[in-house]
């Protein structure tokens, strides 16, 4: 099956390794992979900061750069979730785009999500020996919708133990420009996130979303902390 890869920002910049681990995983998966270059930012950013002029220019750009015949997989929940539930809210006074964007919204996935409900691939005969935690992004839990598919990957890593910490659905503290605004909220958010991480004696903590893991390992390192977090993808690339 071929397959467009589509890459996040900041993975893109911040965690390149990540990017090149799902294209690993997915050809380990049967996938012919297509990454065209000159695609950019979706537009997310500048949407949440209520920019929508200069979003919708990313997102006609993101338009341009994706066929729409050929499914679209990103190591991203959030930012996939923008593209399918808030591109048709930018496009709704433009009806050729708007086409378009209902097309695209349909062949774009999260990687686990990919993995798990169209190829029915739960095992890559990864391998990480070591004791972990997940936390669940706040857009890709509550908007994209995705669960169990990042824990029925992990299930199937040799030597992987996940010990599920406490509120695991409850936001990391990063929200974008919100750990900018709001800065010794976020910092208090982030910090019970470490704390219960850490109390499951787990090593890393996983998560679908390289922003929550910057603002998580930014959290970590400062504190000199013993627990740092990975990307799925990093975990499922391990093989």
């Amino acid at each position: 099956m071929k397959v467009q890869l589509f890459i996040p920002c900041y993975i893109d910049q911040l965690y390149p390794d990540t990017g090149f681990n799902t294209i690993k995983i997915l050809e380990k998966a049967g996938c012919e992979v297509i990454y065209n270059p000159n695609q950019t930012c979706c537009g997310q950013p500048a949407y949440n900061s209520g920019y929508w002029d200069e979003s919708r220019n990313l997102a006609n750009k993101f338009l341009n750069d994706f066929k729409t015949d050929i499914p679209i997989v990103s190591p991203s929940g959030s930012c996939s979730s923008f593209v399918i539930h808030h591109y048709p809210e930018l496009f709704k006074e433009f009806p050729i785009q708007l086409q378009s964007v209902q097309k695209i919204g349909k062949q774009l996935y999260e990687l686990s999500d990919f993995l798990i409900n169209v190829l029915k691939i739960d095992n890559l005969g990864a391998s990480f020996n070591h004791t972990v935690t997940f936390h669940d992004s706040c857009s890709a839990l509550r908007e994209y919708g995705i669960k169990d598919e990042p824990r029925k990957l992990l299930a199937n890593v040799k030597g992987l133990k996940l010990i599920e910490m406490e509120e695991s659905e409850t936001c990391c503290g990063f929200g974008g420009t919100f750990s900018v605004k709001h800065s010794a909220i976020s910092t208090a958010m982030t910090d019970k996130k470490v704390i219960n991480a850490i109390a499951t004696g787990a090593e890393y903590i996983i998560s679908t979303e390289a922003s929550c893991l910057m603002n998580i390992n930014s959290y970590c390192q400062k504190q000199n902390l013993p627990i740092k977090g990975i990307h799925l993808a990093d975990v499922l690339a391990a093989f």
